[in-house]
């Protein structure tokens, strides 16, 4: 990459220019302080001024295993030394990290398809509205990105893509990078526990290719390398003890104090009082298909006012479905709480429902579930109406919205088109096998929120740099 900078200076200054300007386009017009940063905020300040761990409950602090404690950890550091709810600084620090994403995602490029996909892939990500705008979000996404990039562009070097010299278990430097690459997963994972699907992809890779070793006693690895099975065994180990050390303090206080074991977060991002709401959050992954019906259902439990005029007709399989379901919403809109009772009835719905229609519940609901998170604009962040395709918005918001989405199927579509031409350069695997684990997983979700495949554009935008790489 050093090589690339040098080579290609005027172009990285330009781009990283525009690049910054649109990032702080947002900042200044656009910033994303919403209930979820002032959460972690709350985190983050008793931690600091109390040394507690927890969130603010009727005046008295409580411990809380809701979220990692890797954001509030960066948001204290920046409280500690800019001030208390700085969240301005929060968002310019952020800013700065997504810069660097953008180099992470042209050294990948670089490594797999060349300079000329590098100087693409690096003009993408800083001219992505997508990753611009969450940069001026506080919470998780912009970091959870720069860790994705990092863990997948040190897994590259450490296989040997993109180097000069020969990759041999006896070096001490490709273990180096191993580590790091283990030890920028277990930061995404200390983000959201959701990172841990970046080790699943690893892991998945490495595994396939000591399969694959012990098959043939060789595995190559491109231009002439070959990997043994114990160098590929050993590369494992490495990223996993990385990645899994941090979370070791992190259980140890979750048993010290709570009495609870806990690795990561509770599913549901519940604390030990709190209900979960098990009949309730399976019952609506019998419908939910979109992001609208997050906004409009799931997140309105508990709370505020259930609406059953919101929900689409998918969610109804007879006429007795939908007065239960009419009843259930009466009862829950009494007091706007969810009971263990309550949940219960709308746990056996559920259970009528998935019985009568199990390929639409295991199946063709999660399959549209993950479209309708690539394929949607990605606007959350604004203020558009969600039900865009209405034409009932602002024109100047539903103009946002049409760019937006468009420029989204752009980004899709290219990487589709990356793929196809780059599917057999070695490591291209790596990028495909996270991309299908993170989308499967998403697909069981209940909430299909756009920004949760955000984390998945640096694969994306190096796939689709492959459509300028050099042919030989």
């Amino acid at each position: 990459m050093q090589e690339l900078i040098r080579k290609k200076t005027r172009f990285l200054a330009c781009a990283s220019l525009a690049a910054l300007g649109l990032r702080l386009l947002f900042v200044a017009y656009f910033p994303g302080v919403v209930d979820d940063s002032r959460f972690y905020a709350n985190i983050a300040e008793n931690w600091l001024q109390h040394g507690v761990y927890g969130i603010t409950n009727s005046g008295a602090i409580v411990p809380t295993l809701s979220r990692l404690p890797g954001y509030p950890a960066f948001l204290a550091v920046i409280f500690a030394l800019l001030g208390d709810e700085n969240f301005r600084a929060v968002l310019l620090v952020q800013v700065l990290f997504d810069l660097a994403t953008c180099f992470l995602i042209a050294d990948m490029a670089r490594r797999l398809f060349g300079d000329r996909a590098a100087q693409a892939a690096f003009l993408f990500a800083a001219l992505c509205p997508f990753l611009a705008n969450y940069s001026a979000a506080a919470l998780t996404e912009t970091l959870e990105t720069f860790f994705t990039a990092l863990a997948l562009d040190l897994a590259l070097r450490g296989l040997g893509i993109g180097e000069t010299r020969t990759v041999h278990p006896s070096l001490v430097y490709p273990s180096l990078v191993w580590l790091g690459c283990g030890a920028s997963v277990g930061a995404a994972i200390l983000l959201r526990p959701d990172g841990g699907i970046l080790l699943a992809a690893i892991g998945g890779y490495l595994l396939w290719m000591l399969l694959r070793s012990l098959r043939t006693q060789r595995a190559e690895a491109g231009a002439g390398r070959r990997f043994a099975p114990r160098t590929i065994l050993w590369a494992g180990m490495l990223v996993a003890a990385a990645a899994t050390a941090p979370l070791i303090p992190w259980t140890l206080r979750n048993l010290h104090t709570l009495h609870r074991f806990e690795p990561l977060a509770p599913r549901y991002a519940t604390d030990s009082d709190d209900i979960v709401m098990t009949g309730f959050n399976r019952w609506t992954k019998t419908w939910i298909a979109d992001y609208v019906s997050v906004q409009e259902i799931y997140w309105n439990v508990p709370g505020a006012e259930l609406d059953i005029t919101r929900l689409p007709l998918r969610a109804f399989a007879s006429e007795q479905q939908r007065e239960t379901t009419s009843e259930l919403f009466a009862d829950y809109n009494r007091n706007h709480d969810m009971t263990v009772e309550l949940d219960a009835r709308f746990a056996a719905l559920a259970r009528e429902r998935v019985h009568a229609a199990p390929l639409r519940y295991y199946l063709w609901l999660p399959a549209v579930r993950i479209a309708d998170m690539w394929l949607r604009p990605r606007v959350e962040l604004f203020p558009s109406d969600p039900r865009w395709w209405e034409f009932n918005d602002d024109h100047r918001w539903l103009a946002v919205s049409l760019v937006f989405g468009f420029v989204n199927l752009v980004y899709v579509a290219l990487a589709a088109a990356g793929l196809v031409r780059a599917r057999e350069v070695f490591g291209v695997g790596l990028l495909v096998v996270f991309l299908l684990l993170r989308s499967a997983f998403l697909g069981s979700l209940e909430n299909p929120e756009p920004r949760y495949t955000l984390e998945c554009y640096p694969a994306v935008i190096v796939l689709a740099s492959a459509l300028f790489q050099r042919r030989a």
